[in-house]
């Protein structure tokens, strides 16, 4: 299935972006994995220095979902490493957006989807199950919800409210 390209859809949905429907992540993340391009319905998590609520989604079909994680920007763990990496690809998930970090880059590398994260970092997190599933969260500038759509590519990562056209 052909993709779009997220400048292009900027460029014609000016409207789009003016009114909200349409926004752009601040462009903060690094690009990980091996689809450079993705897209699909948004799956959020809020959580902090601590995956076991990305893993539990994670463990789900995803369907061609995106998983965005907020994990409040934190720079001193990774959220996400190279076996959530595989089991996400090995469940059908689209992509993941990680506002934290990710370890086990050689890995992550590997796996055939995207991932978008703020950085690597060698120390895992933390393991208590504390935080928030299916919850509008605020990343990069932008308001996200549950069950909008996520685009990303080369250019960068935007969210519209409804599915647009591919």
């Amino acid at each position: 299935m052909a993709s779009l390209a997220t400048a292009e859809v900027c460029d014609s949905n000016s409207s789009a972006v003016a009114s909200g429907d349409l926004r752009v992540l601040h462009p903060i993340f690094r690009i990980y994995g091996q689809s450079k391009t993705f897209w699909g319905p948004i799956v959020t998590v809020k959580v902090f220095e601590d995956n076991v609520l990305v893993r539990e989604l994670l463990e789900t079909r995803g369907e061609g979902r995106v998983l965005v994680i907020d994990g409040g920007g934190s720079l001193r763990c990774a959220l996400v490493g190279g076996n959530i990496g595989q089991l996400a690809q090995t469940m059908g998930w689209a992509g993941i957006v990680v506002n934290g970090c990710i370890r086990d880059v050689d890995e992550i590398n590997e796996c055939s989807i995207g991932i978008r994260a703020l950085a690597s970092h060698p120390l895992k997190s933390s393991k208590k199950g504390v935080g928030e599933k299916h919850v509008p969260i605020y990343i990069a500038g932008t308001l996200i919800r549950d069950g909008e759509w996520l685009y990303a590519d080369s250019d960068g990562i935007i969210v519209s409210k409804t599915e647009l056209s591919v």
